[in-house]
């Protein structure tokens, strides 16, 4: 008996205790065409409706009984490298993911796929000899009407069916319907019309009109143009086109067009910076450890203003000069404008953008130019450490400690442990960098894991600022309520008198961030959420931060009806309110969620500060970190307090680092910078630390206390949530699940340590109408955990808790505790 030719498919939608690799029998029409990475539609479960699938091994085997056979090809060529395969199957593993959570994460959300359903009258079918009432009648009339293929959403609405209509699953049986189920891309591709010469005419136009002459000239030098620029060039209008098409003289095509976002930047080619001293010794050192043939990390701990990105300029130069490439992260949109404006003026059109602020086919197009060759720098927020380079030297991460490199939703990952998977598969340079490493990244520089760096000084004349914390209950008992101080108030006059520039950091938008009952004390909460509303006076409503929800403002209290609401708390509408009465002719620029959702906003008012039009910024997290403005010689963080009391065990560590950062923007230029710390502890070690920018004494007593406690680095922390709209439901399912985690590690994981702690309501009990719960574990991330957890959630997948509850787990959590 002759050989089978199997695939075996990781197949979309599928639930985590069902995900596996199914095999699918390949037509023999489809063998020479299929190939391992390639994506296929294939028929799935009782009903056969087509999946998305990908193709993850193939083999040549005897026969396998009745396996359904592969329904369609949906990529000519592989869409996965073999490295992009192995880091779906470590995605898998490492985040406890399904296979195909995994490959949207790792393709651009444009080459997605959609299946969709249609129904047709059949061709060879005559309606009038068929005996057709009820709703069989509604359903063949709402097809004739529509006089095409009709989609199963409107067919459905407009005969008023649903899939079990016993009526349209016997026409289709008869045949009197066909039912089609067509792949089609989410994005499609950008595709520009163009005329060339008709070969056929071989240069014989016979006899041609003034502009028709015009075209061929035009034509005859160029080969190729677009129509847009035929009309432009020529004045030619479509009907002329049309009718020398029509005569064979020109021919019609399309050609795509990449849809790239910042082409308009990409002028090169400025060498790479001068290096001082100190950054050439680093440099030095670090292209060292790209010249071997094994992988290697190291960690770039240089201060505010010391000139990193100039080394990251030097050795990524030097990995293209070997025909290799480059990834570039940073952890907010917002750096990106400058950070791109550094790499387009050194590396032009080789450089691709990859972040959450580009359109889909903007970002399938950059990946786009990644997979031809044309760009071999990728710049971009988390999600650019999966760009599709084939031969990667470098990945650097700015900023490293930053939270915004790790997931918070399927699949849990962290960048930064993603880049160490890609470094080893290519044996390439994992370079991290930042001012206020995390604990764990420190720590293993330390001892030796990664090898260490350092950067001491600022980079040219620059020095680290003054800086001067302000006891903001020493204000309040002067009179001063308001969001600025005196003494920071003073200096912002002084520097609108020298034209220089100020930064203002406050971490919340809106205007007041509480609305509270002064009789009974009652909150105006969110009815879907847990959490306060905040007040935004843009629009005049309350609105959760959460979930979207928006409420008409109250003057009277719904708990006990009196009018004496209290407005409390300070956001950034606030601040640039009381700037305008403070300093009526100054220009401020206010930066939050609220401010940038347009396309770019990040890009234009960035640049906009930059060339002076405004004289002072006040933003949320996004104006804090990484933002490099010579003319900025004054920083304020108006409310240090509100980071110092969470019960995030990483908070004193995002205090210090978020501090030490927003002090870093001042005087990075010529002039000495200034930094005011306001708060009502100025006694507090955090406050302290942050204005003596000392980042070793912080980690040395940090480091103690987390070993200590047993935190990271020492161990691992998993948390295991749920979510459900029933409180006492979610919460038994926790206990369920708690149970089943105790059976697996007597029974078969003795050797598996670890501390559980919970079920326990998560920080924010409820939100958008579920109810969320938690388990948090202390453990190591190894093999057998990873195993232990996976048959934990597969197991809890069968219970009859999971319809209602969702579990997950995330590995590495760094939140809350």
């Amino acid at each position: 008996m002759s050989k089978q030719s199997i695939a075996y498919v990781a197949v979309d939608k599928v639930a985590l205790h069902f995900d596996k690799e199914y095999s699918y029998i390949v037509p023999p029409a489809l063998r020479e065409a299929i190939h391992v990475g390639t994506r296929v539609a294939v028929p799935f479960g009782g009903g056969n409706r087509k999946r998305q699938g990908l193709v993850l091994s193939l083999v040549e085997s005897e026969p396998q009984g009745e396996l359904k056979p592969v329904a369609e090809l949906i990529d000519q060529t592989p869409i996965l490298s073999g490295e992009m395969l192995s880091l779906v199957m470590y995605l898998k593993q490492h985040t406890l993911c399904t296979y195909y959570e995994a490959v949207h994460l790792v393709l651009p959300a444009g080459l997605n796929m959609a299946f969709s359903v249609t129904y047709a009258i059949s061709s060879g079918c005559d309606i009038n000899s068929l005996q057709l009432s009820g709703e069989r009648l509604e359903i063949v009339s709402c097809l004739l009407k529509q006089k095409k293929p009709m989609s199963e959403k409107k067919l459905f609405a407009a005969a008023g069916i649903n899939e079990r209509s016993a009526a349209l699953k016997g026409l289709v049986a008869e045949g009197v319907i066909i039912k089609q189920q067509e792949a089609a891309r989410r994005t499609k591709d950008e595709r520009v019309l163009m005329v060339r010469l008709s070969p056929a005419a071989e240069g014989e136009f016979g006899r041609l009109s003034e502009k028709q002459s015009r075209v061929v000239e035009l034509l005859e030098q160029f080969g190729s143009a677009s129509v847009k620029e035929v009309f432009y060039y020529t004045e030619a209008a479509k009907s002329t086109l049309d009718v020398m098409c029509k005569r064979g003289i020109t021919e019609y095509f399309e050609r795509e067009v990449l849809r790239t976002p910042y082409a308009a930047q990409a002028a090169e080619n400025a060498p790479p910076p001068d290096l001082s001293e100190a950054q050439q010794a680093v440099y030095e050192g670090l292209r060292q450890l790209c010249t071997g043939d094994h992988p290697e990390a190291a960690l770039l701990f240089g201060i505010t203003g010391s000139g990193k990105t100039h080394i990251f300029l030097k050795l990524i130069a030097d990995e293209l000069e070997k025909g290799r490439q480059a990834i570039m992260l940073v952890p907010e949109i917002a750096l990106t404008p400058q950070m791109l404006q550094r790499f387009h003026a050194v590396f032009g059109s080789k450089v691709a953008v990859l972040h959450s602020g580009l359109s889909l086919g903007e970002r399938l197009d950059e990946y786009k130019r990644i997979r031809s060759g044309e760009a071999c720098i990728a710049v971009g927020t988390r999600s650019a450490v999966f760009a599709p380079f084939e031969n990667l030297g470098l990945i650097i991460i700015d900023e490293e400690q930053e939270h915004t490199y790790k997931s918070e939703s399927a699949p849990r990952y962290h960048a930064r442990e993603v880049a160490k998977f890609r470094c080893a598969q290519h044996r390439a340079l994992l370079l991290m960098a930042s001012a206020t490493p995390s604990i764990e990244t420190f720590y293993h520089a330390k001892t030796g894991r990664y090898k260490l760096f350092e950067l001491t000084e600022r980079f040219g004349e620059a020095v680290l600022p003054q800086v001067v914390v302000v006891n903001m209950g020493d204000e309040a008992a002067a009179g001063n309520t308001g969001a600025i101080s005196s003494p920071l108030a003073q200096e912002i006059e002084q520097n609108l008198i020298k034209g220089e520039q100020t930064i203002l950091f406050i971490n919340r938008r809106g205007y007041h961030t509480l609305v509270t009952c002064a009789e009974c004390g009652e909150v105006l909460t969110c009815p879907n959420c847990s959490i306060a509303l905040t007040y935004h006076r843009a629009n005049d409503r309350m609105m959760c931060h959460y979930c979207g929800y928006v409420h008409t403002p109250e003057h009277k209290c719904s708990h006990c009806g009196s009018e004496h609401i209290k407005q409390l708390g300070l956001g950034t509408q606030k601040v640039e309110d009381q700037l305008a009465e403070l300093f009526p002719e100054a220009r401020v620029l206010r930066m939050d969620a609220d401010t940038t959702l347009a396309k770019y906003s990040y890009d234009e008012y960035l640049s906009r500060f930059a060339r002076g039009e405004y004289d002072i910024l006040v933003g949320t997290q996004m104006v804090a970190k990484g933002l490099d403005f010579e003319n900025v010689s004054l920083v304020g963080v108006l409310s240090a307090d509100r980071f110092l009391y969470t019960t995030d065990f990483r908070g004193l560590e995002r205090s210090f680092s978020l501090l030490t950062q927003v002090v870093g923007r001042s005087g990075r230029g010529t002039k000495r910078g200034r930094a005011y710390i306001q708060t009502y502890t100025p006694e507090h070690e955090i406050i302290e630390l942050s204005a003596r920018q000392d980042y070793r004494e912080f980690y040395e007593g940090e480091l103690l206390c987390r070993k200590n406690l047993l935190y990271p680095p020492f161990c691992s922390f998993c948390v295991i949530g749920f979510s459900g709209e029933n409180e006492g439901q979610t919460l038994l399912a926790a206990n369920e699940l708690l149970k089943l985690l105790q059976g697996l590690v007597k029974n078969e994981y003795e050797d598996v340590p670890l501390k559980v702690f919970g079920p326990c309501p998560s920080s924010v009990l409820k939100v958008a109408n579920k109810y969320r719960y938690r388990l948090i574990i202390k453990c190591r991330d190894d093999r057998r955990t990873r195993m232990l957890l996976q048959q934990l959630l597969c197991e809890y997948g069968r219970l009859p808790y999971a319809k209602t509850v969702s579990a997950f787990i995330d590995l590495n959590y760094d939140g809350p505790v």
